[in-house]
């Protein structure tokens, strides 16, 4: 074999080599239905005593749902996005409902949006804590919000990247 034969098939092992991706993908909507189930059994904790809550335990819940609807939703994304962006497009027959979101997320867009739902989930967290803060001990508060605020700096510095790196790119 030439130099350059031995070249060509190492790049096509390696081109075909990210299909080892597909299962990874296909295990996050496995994860996904998991998150189903835990919602569902949130749920069906939480209706049958819904007049005994009192205002802060109803919003509590709420925000225990709406935590599990964020993580479920982001999963999602990066399960088709990144399906798209590294394994193969998403072959879908006419008469199927394409979302419109689908093709138009690349790499750096991905990643903000999995910072900002982690930024989300993170201050869905943090409010949690602030509602229940005479149960939580003041050292603990403070890791909360630090961890929270290295989250939102995080973004906001991915997000300052991103913006740098596109404008070079384009310029």
């Amino acid at each position: 074999m030439t130099p350059r034969q031995i070249e060509k098939a190492i790049e096509k092992m390696m081109y075909t080599s990210r299909w080892v991706l597909a299962p990874v993908y296909l295990g996050m909507s496995l994860a996904l239905f998991a998150l189903a189930i835990k919602f569902f059994q949130e749920l069906f904790h939480f209706l049958p005593m819904i007049l005994e809550f009192n205002e802060s335990e109803l919003i509590l819940k709420l925000l225990t749902l709406i935590d599990l609807t964020l993580v479920g939703s982001l999963t999602i994304i990066v399960m088709f996005s990144g399906y798209e962006n590294f394994v193969s497009q998403l072959d879908l027959d006419e008469s199927t409902e394409k979302l419109d979101w689908l093709g138009s997320h690349d790499y750096g867009s991905l990643k903000m949006k999995v910072a900002s739902s982690i930024v989300a989930i993170s201050s869905i967290h943090l409010l949690k804590v602030f509602m229940n803060v005479e149960t939580t001990d003041n050292d603990k508060i403070m890791w909360y919000v630090l961890i929270h605020l290295t989250m939102v700096i995080s973004a906001l510095l991915m997000g300052y990247l991103d913006k740098i790196s596109r404008y070079h790119i384009e310029n």
